[in-house]
């Protein structure tokens, strides 16, 4: 067996040893910084489309061509390269074993640039461009989902894990269901499918990758990592992932509420998925108050995501209720939970990884303190003027505003900006030579 370097204290050497780690350890840093610097160029690359997206926002009509262009890239440019970077930082050591096969990831990281080439295919309807992409982002998404596989069947039994086997599987599955059902509803060229319509196909569809895959993983992360960045009591030790299941309980009687136009069935499982992210926020709260390190974008962008969530879940019921209508509503809850809730609290995250990776990867020898390398006011700055960015843009579809939706997207622009900045900081806070 290789010897495994095992890292103390800050300024103490890694020392080899020839047993295995009691417990997982994150991916490399440099692939950490790939996945993170495609990602935040997807993002910039949204917010930019956003701003061509503007007048079609305002008016309500989440199908044009950029609004579909925006969200795509959001969804495979940003999120796709931020979630798998950051799983991979995080799952390994909440379920104490490491990735297997580390160079599957370095190989899905160019097949999950088939995003970038999908996402045009879908606003522009070309088919070439849309099966390259899918297929592409399809073969990624195999040998990530094999490797997270492995951690979770390979996590030891008997032992405490600081996250849920069955969140971060069901979270996965839920990814490679958005997919399939994406692919099969264009396959289907605007015809229905199963006897239902492909507008409810495509609601399914960004539930499943909003709610099902990254509002899951999320909560079964965040219930570790929330109180471990604010050095606040941890949440305490469960039997069953009762949060994790119930959500995932909700998300399914909403889907088939949906699929079969069931108002009461929509409403139940938007009120079971609704209770379930309360008791998350109210989690969340308590984090807040507790903590006892500095406020920083993790949890700011955190709280801020469960006011977009609740701004989201308002809106969705509006809808239903017929007090609202269906294109505003719909473009104001993609708006505020897939950007404002998903995106933002991923796009928080990515500084304090990086970060933190940098430190734990850090040569034998003295290193500097871990928030040395951290800026948090540059964060903390990126984190209000995406809030704000946001709001703005959930606004415009429900007043008729393309002022708003221009200011909101050119807020967004500015906050991408911020991000790279941060992010570039601590990039070159590493050692050289």
């Amino acid at each position: 067996m290789e010897p495994v370097p095992i890292r103390g204290r800050p300024g103490t050497k890694a020392l080899p040893l020839t047993q295995k780690r009691a417990v997982g350890g994150p991916i490399a840093l440099g692939l950490l910084a790939a996945y993170a610097g495609v990602a935040l160029a997807g993002f910039l690359a949204a917010a930019i489309v956003l701003l061509l997206a503007a007048p079609d926002l305002a008016g309500g009509s989440p199908l044009g061509r950029m609004p579909v262009l925006a969200t795509h890239l959001l969804a495979l440019g940003f999120l796709a390269f931020a979630v798998t970077g950051a799983t991979f930082h995080l799952v390994p050591v909440m379920l104490r074993n490491d990735v297997r096969h580390p160079g599957r990831l370095r190989l899905a990281l160019p097949l999950l640039a088939g995003g970038f080439v999908l996402a045009p295919g879908l606003a522009y309807d070309r088919d070439a461009l849309v099966w390259t992409g899918a297929s592409l982002v399809a073969a990624a998404l195999l040998l990530v989902l094999g490797e997270l596989l492995g951690l979770v069947v390979h996590a030891p039994r008997g032992r405490t894990l600081v996250a849920s086997r069955t969140g971060v599987a069901l979270s996965g599955f839920h990814a490679a269901c958005a997919l399939v059902l994406g692919a099969v509803v264009f396959s289907q060229d605007g015809r229905p499918f199963a006897g239902v319509g492909v507008d409810r196909w495509l609601l399914v569809h960004l539930d499943l990758a909003i709610l099902g895959w990254l509002t899951l993983l999320i909560v079964t992360v965040g219930r570790t990592l929330a109180p471990m960045l604010a050095q606040a009591p941890t949440a305490g030790p469960r039997r069953l992932p009762l949060l994790e299941l119930s959500l995932t309980a909700g998300l399914w009687t909403l889907l088939a509420g949906i699929a079969a136009s069931s108002t009461a069935a929509k409403a139940a499982g938007g009120a079971a998925m609704l209770a379930a992210l309360a008791a998350f926020a109210v989690f969340l709260a308590r984090v807040a108050r507790a903590r006892r390190a500095s406020l920083e974008a993790p949890l700011a962008h955190l709280l801020a995501g469960v006011a977009f969530l609740l701004e989201a879940a308002v809106i969705g019921f509006l809808v239903l209720a017929d007090a609202i209508s269906v294109g505003s509503g719909v473009t104001a809850y993609v708006v505020f939970l897939l950007l404002g809730w998903a995106g933002g609290v991923t796009l928080g995250h990515i500084g304090k990884m990086l970060s933190l990776s940098l430190w734990v990867w850090w040569p034998p020898g003295p290193r500097p303190r871990q928030a040395a390398l951290y800026p948090r006011a540059l964060w903390l700055l990126e984190g209000a003027v995406f809030a704000l960015g946001v709001e703005l843009v959930g606004l415009a579809p429900l007043t008729g505003s393309e002022g708003l939706a221009y200011a909101g997207a050119s807020v967004l622009v500015a906050a991408a900006l911020l991000a790279w900045a941060g992010a570039l900081r601590t990039w070159h806070s590493r050692p050289h030579g």
